[in-house]
C-alpha cells in the first residue's frame, strides 16, 4: 500500500498576522509561520507518541520529525502579509492519528502558538484533498486609509496610509482590463520554469464602514508580488498619474514595467481560499496541475503612463 494511503490527511484553517513573520515559507533562522506550526505540531506529536508508548519515554534523541509530514498551504504569503482564511493540510502517520485526535491538537495548538497566528479548525479529509492543488480560487482584500479623518492607529498593520484621495470610480475602470484568463508577466515576478498565465475573477474597489479604499480580488492563483504590483498600477489610475487605458496596454505589453510600484505588505490579507464539492477534490487538482503555457509576447515600447 503507497504510504501516502497509510497517512492520515488533516485540513488545517489558519489565520495569522503577517507583522511578526518572514513569509509563510520556512526559511533558516526566520521566524516563518510554516515553521512555527511545523514546531508546534512536532512538540504535540512527541508527547502523544511518548504518553502513549508509540516510542520509548526515555528516548530523548527522537523528534518525532517522521510521524508528521510537512505542512503544505493553499498559498504562500510574503514577508508581512496577513492571512485571515488560510487553509493548509499535513498528513499524520497512523501511530499517532490513532492517538490524536482533531479536537485535542486544535485545543493543544492555542495553548502553543504565539496570539499573532492561530488555527481555528483540524479535520481529517481524504486524500484527495490538497490545500494548494484542490483549490478553485484565492481571495485577497487590500486595504487603504486615503483620508487623514480615518486614520485608524490600532488598523496600523493591516491597512496602508495613502497620501493623496483616491478616485476608485477611474481604478474599477482599469480593473475590468484585468478581469479574464491573461499573462500577468507584467505585473508579477516571473519564476523559471513557471507561467504567468492566471485568471482573474474579481477585481473591485469599494469603500468600507470605516472609508477606506478595499480592494477585492480573486483568482485561480496568483504569481509572486502579483496582487501588491496590480493594485501600485491601480492606485496610479487612482491618484490621476494614469489613465485607466493606461493598465491594459501594460497587461498587454508583456513585460515588467518598470514604472509600476509594488504596495507595502501590511496592506494585503488573504481572505479566502475556496474549494469544490469533496466529490471534486481529485478533479480540481487534475485542471491545476495543468499548466498552461504562458503567451509569447514581442516585447514592445512602453507604454507611458499618460494623463487621465
Amino acid at each position: 500500500m503507497p504510504e501516502a494511503a497509510t497517512r492520515q490527511r488533516w485540513r488545517l484553517d489558519i489565520s495569522y498576522n503577517g507583522a511578526g513573520f518572514h513569509g509563510w515559507a520556512g526559511q533558516p533562522g526566520l521566524r516563518t509561520v510554516e515553521h512555527t506550526i511545523d514546531e508546534a505540531l512536532a512538540i504535540i506529536g512527541r508527547g502523544a507518541a511518548r504518553s502513549n508508548g508509540v516510542v520509548p519515554r526515555g528516548d530523548r534523541a527522537w523528534d518525532g520529525s517522521e510521524f508528521i509530514g510537512r505542512v503544505v498551504c493553499a498559498g504562500r504569503t510574503d514577508a508581512g502579509v496577513h492571512a485571515r482564511g488560510q487553509v493548509a493540510h499535513v498528513d499524520i502517520d497512523p501511530r499517532l492519528s490513532a492517538v490524536m485526535k482533531p479536537d485535542w491538537v486544535r485545543y493543544r495548538l492555542a495553548g502553543l502558538l504565539s496570539d499573532d497566528v492561530a488555527v481555528h479548525e483540524v479535520r481529517i479529509v481524504e486524500h484527495t484533498f490538497d490545500a494548494r492543488f484542490s483549490a478553485l480560487f484565492r481571495r485577497y482584500a487590500y486595504r487603504i486609509c486615503d483620508d487623514p479623518s480615518t486614520v485608524d492607529a490600532l488598523r496600523r498593520h493591516e491597512v496602508t496610509r495613502h497620501h493623496r484621495r483616491l478616485d476608485l470610480d477611474a481604478m474599477n475602470e482599469a480593473a475590468d482590463a484585468l478581469i479574464g484568463e491573461h499573462d500577468f508577466v507584467a505585473f508579477c515576478k516571473p519564476r523559471p520554469g513557471r507561467t504567468t498565465v492566471r485568471h482573474l475573477l474579481t477585481c473591485r474597489w469599494t469603500r468600507d464602514c470605516a472609508g477606506h479604499a478595499v480592494l477585492d480580488i480573486s483568482a485561480d492563483a496568483f504569481c509572486h508580488s502579483m496582487v501588491r504590483t496590480i493594485t501600485g498600477a491601480l492606485v496610479a489610475v487612482g491618484e490621476g498619474r494614469a489613465s485607466p487605458s493606461w493598465v491594459a496596454r501594460t497587461l498587454s505589453g508583456g513585460y515588467r514595467d518598470p514604472q509600476l510600484r509594488v504596495m507595502p505588505a501590511q496592506g494585503l490579507t488573504l481572505e479566502e481560499v475556496a474549494y469544490p464539492p469533496e466529490e471534486r477534490w481529485a478533479d480540481r487538482q487534475i485542471v491545476t496541475r495543468t499548466v498552461r503555457a504562458t503567451a509569447l509576447v514581442a516585447p514592445a515600447a512602453a507604454p507611458t503612463m499618460g494623463p487621465r
